[in-house]
């Protein structure tokens, strides 16, 4: 039989290993501070942070990770080691869909840790306006969902925004109806985001079929709203819940169990080639015959996997489109360079919106 190691022999091997990490951490957080001065009397002055770096560094991690944590609980802990270290060097600003509590912060806390100075903005547009007015150096704006397709108001706003893709993040979407009201009978309306009450159509259509359904900017602010009320919800995941002190009635609503929304990061900045990347494009090419084929042709020549096609109205003539394409592969990648120039001879349009690691956790 194995013996048993006493609680208190354990409880102070734990408090001696908590002392070694402690010491550890903080000299992880000097060679940081070493590193801001290094750049900037290299000359630097913008952000110091740096998404192909954060990227490898995860990756890393998640290899040399011998357990028993998981990969991904082992990235996520680096992950706000990471972001505490680099608020030490220059603290960083980065604009999302607000207010307080909703997914778009979530993905923002998630990619970039709990230390970045989170700025709530009321819309896409003006998140896209934030960063290119260097107000905020990055913005996080909801892509694709994938029950509810792509979100257009971000693609659109690529048409016109000299701003890159620097980075993505997936956040799996749990919805929950939330508020004051402790019986389903006595609910009126339910607020939340045109997205979120689509992707709860069923359960709502089966469990409140006589509930007002009303779209608002945010899942937050249908906490917000609902909080103030006594027979109105919201579907808005937990941190609103606490935020706005909701009690949940009813948790994971959402139809669709592997409900997850796809953000992107964007800026000013381009990163390098981590060797496990993907390439956002925008593509014109007029009202044609064939023109879809001409896009296609390159990447099928040069093997390389097409992981998104969507077409947007150009609003430029009647009937003309841009497609927008996320490609696997860094546009420095000596397959998908020599496919982009073959492209480029074929299309009215080609804007490269970013090259940028895949989504590490």
């Amino acid at each position: 039989m194995t013996d048993i190691i006493p609680l208190s022999d354990l409880r102070d091997k734990i408090d001696a290993i908590d002392s070694e990490i402690l010491q550890l951490i903080n000299r992880r957080a000097s060679c940081a501070m070493e590193v801001a001065k290094t750049k900037i009397s290299e000359g630097e002055t913008g952000s110091f942070y740096r998404p192909d770096r954060e990227a490898l560094v995860l990756r890393r991690i998640k290899q040399l990770n011998p357990g028993p944590l998981s990969d991904e609980t082992a990235a996520r802990f680096f992950r706000e080691i990471m972001s505490s270290c680099l608020a030490l060097e220059k603290p960083l600003e980065v604009a999302f869909l607000g207010p307080e509590g909703t997914f778009t912060q979530q993905a923002a806390f998630k990619h970039f840790g709990q230390s970045v100075q989170s700025v709530p903005v009321p819309t896409i547009n003006e998140i896209f306006t934030e960063v290119e007015n260097q107000r905020c150096q990055f913005g996080v704006v909801p892509v694709e969902n994938s029950t509810e397709g792509v979100i257009t108001h971000t693609l659109d706003r690529f048409i016109h925004s000299p701003l890159k893709i620097c980075g993505e993040v997936e956040i799996r979407v749990h919805h929950n109806l939330m508020g004051h009201v402790e019986n389903l009978s006595d609910i009126s309306e339910v607020f939340s985001h045109q997205q979120s009450l689509a992707q709860c159509r069923q359960w709502l259509d089966v469990h409140l079929p006589n509930a007002v359904r009303t779209a608002v900017s945010s899942n937050a602010e249908a906490a917000r709203l609902a909080a103030g009320s006594q027979d109105k919800m919201a579907i808005a995941g937990e941190v609103a819940a606490e935020l706005y002190g909701l009690n949940i009635l009813r948790r994971h609503i959402e139809d669709e169990c592997d409900n997850t929304t796809r953000f992107i990061i964007i800026g000013q900045q381009e990163p390098a080639s981590t060797g496990l990347d993907k390439t956002s494009l925008l593509i014109s090419t007029g009202n044609r015959v064939g023109s879809l084929h001409q896009i296609l042709e390159p990447f099928a020549r040069h093997d390389i996997s097409l992981s998104h096609i969507e077409s947007r109205p150009s609003k430029q003539g009647l009937w003309e489109y841009v497609f927008f394409i996320d490609i696997n592969g860094h546009q420095e990648d000596e397959d998908v360079c020599h496919a982009l120039k073959l492209l480029k001879q074929n299309v009215h349009l080609l804007n490269i919106l970013g090259s940028y690691p895949k989504a590490v956790i």
